[in-house]
C-alpha cells in the first residue's frame, strides 16, 4: 500500500480507531515565492536555479533582505521550510563581495552540523569559488584544524567546542575575529534552562573578543515554532531582533494522530507498553515501503526497536541496513553514512533517539512516530 492507502486502512480498522484520541488533518498549502534580491551576486541565483530553485519562498526574501539592510533576525518556520537559505544567501554574498568576510555557525548536534556543512559544501562546489567551509568539531583531526583557524571562510562547530576551545585560543584565530561578519545560531529553541543560560554567556565572550579584534558581527538565529521566538532570541545574543515568521513554504496534507494503547487490565489500568505500540505501528510503514522515522526516549529502546525491524526486513539477499539505528555513541562515519542513507532514500527507516532530531533536512520522510 502507498500512504494513502494506509491511511485510509487505519481509518477503516475499529481496532486502530478505538485507542485514536485525535485525528487531526492539516491540509495542503501552495507555496508562496517571491524573486532573488536584485544586489545579491549573480553567480548565487545563477547556480540555485541550475539546481532547480527559480525562486526564493517570501519568509527566504523578508530575510535576505532584513540582513542585507544590516538587522540581525530571527527566523521562525516549520521543518523542510527552507531555513537554511536564509543565511547561506546573505553569508556566501558576503564572502564573495570581500574574501576576507568570516562566518560563524553555530548548531547544537554534530548530525545536524554535518547535514549543513554539506549543503553549503554543495553549493560552493557547484558554484566553483575559492570559499572554504569548514566543520570544526571534536571529530576534526588535528591536522586539519590549524588549516581552518587560518583558511576557513565558514566555521561550522558547536557551542562546547566555542566554549572550551575556539574563544580560549582567540589568538590562533585572529583571521577570524578580525573580519567576523556574521554568527548564525540554528535551532534556537534547543537553549533552554541551563545549556540555554551557559550559550547566552558564550554568545557575550564572543561579542567582547569580536570587539577587541575590531568586529560587529550580524546575528542570524533560527529556530522551531515557539511562542516566543523574538524574546529568546534577544536574551540569548543581547541584540534587537528582527522576527520572520509568515512561512512561504508549500506544505503537503499532514495527519497528526493521538494514539493511547489500549487498556489490558482494567482493574488496575495498566496500559499495554507503548514500545509494542511503536513497534506495531513502525512495522507496519516498513512492510510497506514508507520511509519513517521512530523517535525513542532511550538508547536501550532504540537498539530494541531498531533489532527488531531488522528482522522484519531481513531477507537471503540481505536487505537489513534499510533499517537503522541512530544514537550517541556511534562513530562519525557510521553516522555520515546513516544520514546519507536518509537523504538518497534507501535507509527505509530509523529508529533514533533526539541525537537525530534537530534539524536534519528530513523533507523526504513521509512518517514519523513518537
Amino acid at each position: 500500500m502507498n500512504l494513502e492507502q494506509l491511511v485510509e486502512a487505519l481509518r477503516a480498522s475499529p481496532a486502530f480507531m478505538q485507542n485514536v484520541t485525535r485525528w487531526e488533518t492539516q491540509p495542503a498549502r501552495p507555496a508562496r515565492l517571491a524573486a532573488f534580491p536584485e544586489g545579491i551576486d549573480p553567480r548565487i541565483p545563477a547556480v540555485l536555479k541550475s539546481r532547480g530553485v527559480q525562486s526564493l519562498y517570501t519568509h527566504q526574501r523578508q530575510a535576505v533582505d532584513a540582513v542585507l539592510r544590516g538587522e540581525h533576525i530571527v527566523v521562525v518556520t516549520p521543518t523542510a521550510s527552507g531555513k537554511t537559505l536564509c543565511y547561506n544567501l546573505p553569508v556566501l554574498h558576503a564572502i564573495l563581495q570581500n574574501e576576507d568576510a568570516r562566518a560563524l555557525y553555530l548548531f547544537p548536534t554534530k548530525a545536524l552540523s554535518a547535514d549543513q556543512s554539506n549543503e553549503l559544501y554543495e553549493l560552493i562546489q557547484a558554484m566553483d569559488v575559492p570559499i572554504k567551509a569548514f566543520t570544526y568539531d571534536g571529530d576534526t583531526p588535528a591536522a586539519a584544524r590549524r588549516s581552518i583557524r587560518q583558511a576557513g571562510h565558514v566555521v561550522v562547530t558547536n557551542p562546547d567546542m566555542l566554549h572550551a576551545a575556539i574563544l580560549p585560543g582567540h589568538t590562533k584565530w585572529v583571521k577570524l575575529f578580525e573580519n567576523l561578519k556574521y554568527v548564525v545560531i540554528d535551532e534556537i529553541h534547543a537553549y533552554r534552562g541551563v545549556f540555554g543560560s551557559n550559550l547566552a554567556n558564550v554568545i557575550r565572550r564572543l561579542k567582547r573578543l569580536a570587539a577587541f579584534y575590531g568586529s560587529r558581527p550580524q546575528f542570524i538565529c533560527c529556530s522551531a515554532t515557539i511562542a516566543n521566538p523574538r524574546e529568546l532570541a534577544e536574551r540569548m545574543t543581547g541584540e534587537a531582533m528582527t522576527l520572520i515568521d509568515e512561512n512561504g513554504a508549500p506544505m503537503g496534507e499532514r495527519h497528526v494522530v493521538f494514539y493511547n494503547p489500549p487498556v489490558v487490565n482494567k482493574q488496575l489500568g495498566i496500559r499495554k507498553s507503548s514500545l509494542l505500540e511503536t513497534r506495531a505501528m513502525a512495522s507496519l510503514l516498513v512492510k510497506n515501503s514508507v520511509q519513517t522515522i521512530v523517535f525513542a526516549k532511550s538508547r536501550l529502546q532504540v537498539e530494541v526497536l531498531t533489532r527488531y525491524l531488522k528482522e522484519l526486513v531481513k531477507d537471503p539477499l540481505g536487505g537489513a541496513d534499510r533499517v537503522r539505528g541512530y544514537r550517541g555513541g556511534y562513530l562519525p562515519t557510521q553516522r555520515r553514512e546513516i544520514e546519507q542513507g536518509l537523504r538518497s532514500g534507501y535507509v527505509t527507516a530509523v529508529v533514533a533517539t533526539n541525537a537525530l532530531e534537530l534539524g536534519i533536512d528530513i523533507g523526504l520522510l513521509d512518517a514519523c512516530v513518537l
